[in-house]
């Protein structure tokens, strides 16, 4: 049997995958059939019926099954008693749909003013007002006027806060349960929902705090209405008055696409300010989807305690100075102790950024001590072997794949890879959680491998070595039950991360998995679309940093040095102990993270940074850098997807980009002229790392159709995330993918005997930290201090749920909320909303009876 069909809409042939949704299908020939409740992403459920069509189908003789025709030959159709919901009925072959008939204009113009008997008349203050479905579907299909009784009307409450980031005008709302649908069969976090019924019908939300979801600000731009609004943008603009801009999100390694909406502000001199963020659609990436760290972090780009001016200590003091000043000082001292000289980056740079960065220490300073300045996850150069094909799309992930995730939290450390696995397994894929404790993941794991606190090594060696066994039946062992799930599936993606495990553990875990992956050498789960090494870097532009060479060991490109230089570790003590005279920290603040007490007997420190943090306040030049926003540059995901961010406001102050900075100092110590644009840098960088060759601008800003086709003028369908104009992104292509990859040595690490309770960092989406402090909007979500372990743990500390506790880790103190969760395996205690902690350690924990502290920390 034939996978398509052709069904004839409108007069018009169209032939689509069996399974299509007539609603789908008429879409694929630009044919809009008007909907409120239903969405491409969502199930349908035919709840509006603004969606009504004609549908005939062939008649067929009962006892031949031969389809009947007319005198004329043609097929004689069965239109059936009425009207049939688009949004539900699959097509078939051979069915003819009419969509303009008088029937179907009678029956959407019924819809439109049954909807509008109670709904306000606001559009002028409405903020979706230009943008909405309900408005521009009634000013093509409505009556002229109403025939209601104005006395029958229904008032509801108009400003109803579902919690701190998203409203409710329940006078507004259809019903048309896509909210709630899509918090529950999307994100599965069904935590709002209907109460009562009839004309009384309305949303609530059943959670504490209220709309407790990471996802929440997607729900706003899939309603059809103006009955969802998000707290910073509720009033604040109108969509004609916005400008839209293409970016990518800042905050964890996904790289989701967005789009920047700014407007001209009074309060802000008349310069445009960023009023919202929305999702970009790439099906690759993020879909149509963005978390709300993602939509509501923003506001630290046009913060008021920005850097916007360069600062040099005279007297002991930071004062004003012009930028030939600052940059002249900086050139000078680096050059003077070259010799003794190193860099810090942070892993949010641009790659113009930090491949400038690392030219200025390898080839105007001669130094190979440049590094990241908190370096959690290793396995880079096993990625860029290993890791997932140029070409994968996880959505494509289904039965027959499977996915392996190792020692990370994805909800929290990069939710919406955890939305593309859950889905995969939704899809029927195999996947395999394997870490400490249980995540939000495990719900969705066939086979959930909980390993003790230093075993995840061998664990993992383990399931390697099992995989490379032919098994009749592993039934009766977990490990190898997993194992022969792997192995035998038809593709494989593995994501691996941190929790739990030291710097020099990730590296050898990252080989242990590519190991893993290259079990079927030759046939493969490397080299080939939607197989391969995904690491869950901590930062947005962590991949980038491998790949221009901010690493003491590895060149741009990941070409080994003759001469390995200082790790970060390293260079703490070398500040600490004098050995290192100068130092240039870019994007960090390792003395406000703990990786650094202080400028130890450093002769000059200088600092690139968008704020004054602990870090910059002991330096000698402060350089104000331009966040994001204010500039254009690139990040590449931890996909190794290359994509292009454009400029949406100018520049605070006299702020400048980082590669400029960069590019100008380096121009001082002798690397010649300094690039005018971030184009031409990235131009450098295509013809230096053999991975970016081919790449430039235009080529990151080429688009082609997706689907499903949402973005457009009929934001009816697909909502109002954006049409995705300005770039899909390149993916570079891994060693695999044209050689031979051999197996990784990696040397068998001894099980340590632990004693006592152990303690282990996880991650929470909303830490505090520098930037995500500059969003008022999101302070009550933030991650407040907090262990969590088992009862008979917290019993033994004499802690109950709800306590306050004091729990001192590496000689750092912390005041925390106590959580008593049964899920937490014995002897374990998991520390989140703190500063990163590597590995497994030890803590001292006892009860307080104080409040417990503000967090800090990043």
């Amino acid at each position: 049997m034939s996978d398509l069909v052709t069904v004839t809409i409108d007069g018009v042939e169209v032939t689509v995958p069996q399974g299509t949704l007539v609603v789908d299908a008429a879409k694929m020939i630009d044919n809009d059939i008007p909907v409120f409740c239903y969405h491409p992403k969502l199930k349908p459920v035919g709840m509006c019926r603004m969606c009504l069509v004609e549908i005939g189908v062939p008649m067929r003789d009962r006892a031949t099954g031969e389809v009947l025709r007319n005198e004329d030959g043609s097929v004689r159709l069965n239109f059936g008693r009425g009207l049939q919901t688009a949004c539900t009925v699959v097509v078939s072959d051979g069915m003819v749909v009419r969509t303009a008939t008088q029937p179907v204009k009678d029956a959407r113009e019924a819809v439109i003013e049954f909807l509008l008997t109670s709904h306000p008349l606001d559009c002028p203050i409405c903020d979706k007002g230009g943008e909405c479905p309900l408005q521009n579907l009634t000013m093509r299909y409505g009556r002229g006027e109403s025939r209601f009784d104005f006395s029958n009307k229904i008032l509801l409450d108009k400003h109803v806060p579902l919690g701190e980031l998203i409203y409710l005008d329940r006078q507004r709302c259809i019903q048309c349960a896509r909210c709630i649908r899509f918090q529950d069969e999307v994100v599965d976090d069904p935590v709002i929902d209907f109460h009562n019924r009839g004309r009384r019908l309305e949303i609530v939300t059943l959670s504490e705090p209220g709309f407790d979801s990471y996802w929440s600000g997607n729900t706003t731009d899939i309603c059809p209405v103006g009955a969802l609004t998000t707290a910073d943008f509720r009033f604040g603009a109108r969509p004609w008055e916005l400008t839209s801009v293409a970016s990518v999100c800042t905050h964890c390694p996904v790289g989701c696409n967005t789009t920047l909406d700014t407007r001209r502000e009074a309060i802000a001199g008349g310069r445009s300010v960023i009023k919202r963020v929305m999702p970009r659609q790439n099906e690759w990436v993020n879909e149509i989807w963005i978390c709300d760290k993602g939509r509501f972090v923003h506001h630290y780009a046009d913060a008021p305690t920005r850097l916007k001016q360069p600062l040099v200590r005279k007297n002991g003091q930071l004062v004003e100075a012009s930028w030939d000043e600052a940059l002249d000082l900086v050139a000078g001292k680096l050059q003077q102790h070259k010799t003794a000289v190193a860099g810090l980056a942070g892993d949010r740079l641009s790659n113009e950024d930090l491949y400038l960065f690392q030219k200025l220490f390898r080839e105007g300073l001669g130094s190979n001590n440049i590094d990241l300045a908190n370096r959690r996850l290793a396995g880079g150069d096993v990625v860029a072997q290993v890791g997932l094909a140029s070409g994968s799309n996880l959505k494509e992930l289904g039965a027959g794949d499977a996915v392996l995730v190792v020692a990370t939290d994805l909800h929290e450390e990069a939710p919406v890879w955890w939305l593309r696995v859950k889905q995969a397994a939704e899809r029927g894929a195999v996947v395999v959680v394997a870490n400490l404790r249980p995540t939000r993941l495990d719900k969705f794991a066939t086979h959930r491998l909980h390993y003790a606190p230093g075993e995840a090594l061998s664990t993992i060696r383990q399931l390697v070595n099992l995989a490379k066994v032919e098994m009749e039946t592993a039934d009766s062992d977990p490990l190898a039950a997993a194992a022969d799930a792997l192995i035998k599936a038809k593709n494989m993606v593995v994501f691996y991360g941190s929790e739990g495990l030291t710097y020099e553990e990730t590296d050898a875990l990252a080989r242990l998995l590519a190991n893993l992956l290259l079990v079927k050498n030759g046939e493969g789960h490397v080299g080939r679309p939607n197989n391969g090494l995904i690491p869950v870097w901590p930062h947005s532009n962590t991949q980038g940093a491998w790949d221009m060479g901010v690493h003491p060991a590895f060149a741009p490109g990941y070409k080994p040095v003759s001469e390995p230089g200082l790790r970060a570790t390293d260079i703490y003590a070398g500040v600490a102990d004098g050995s290192l005279k100068a130092l240039f920290v870019i994007g960090a603040d390792p003395v406000g993270d703990g990786l650094m007490a202080d400028r130890g007997q450093l002769d000059f420190l200088v600092v690139q940074e968008l704020f004054m943090t602990k870090t910059a306040e002991l330096a000698d030049v402060v350089l104000p850098a331009q966040s994001w926003a204010e500039r254009e540059g690139t990040f590449t995901t931890g996909e190794r997807r290359v994509q292009r961010y454009y400029m949406a406001i100018p520049p605070i102050g006299d702020s400048r980009p980082d590669w400029q900075i960069l590019a100008q100092i380096n121009e001082r110590v002798g690397l010649g002229k300094p690039a005018f644009a971030a184009s031409l840098v990235f131009n450098e960088i295509a013809k230096v790392v053999p991975q970016y060759k081919g790449m430039d601008y235009r080529s990151l800003a080429r688009v082609e159709k997706q689907w499903p086709d949402v973005g457009g003028e009929d934001l009816y369908y697909g909502g109002t995330a954006h049409e995705n104009r300005s770039g899909l992104g390149q993916q570079w292509a891994c060693v695999a993918e044209s050689a031979t990859v051999e197996r990784f040595d990696v040397a068998e690490q001894p099980v340590i005997a632990r004693d006592g309770l152990q303690l282990v960092r996880v991650a929470a989406l909303y830490t505090s930290g520098t930037l995500i402090e500059q969003s008022p909007v999101l302070h009550h979500r933030m991650a407040r201090p907090t262990i969590q372990l088992a009862h008979a743990d917290a019993t033994a500390l004499g802690l109950a749920d709800d306590d306050r506790a004091e729990v001192t880790v590496n000689s750092v103190t912390y005041e925390t909320a106590v959580r008593v969760n049964e899920q937490v395996p014995a002897g374990l205690v998991l520390l989140s909303g703190v500063p990163y902690i590597a590995g497994l350690t030890t803590a001292q924990i006892r009860k307080l009876e104080t409040a417990v502290a503000q967090p800090t920390g990043d």
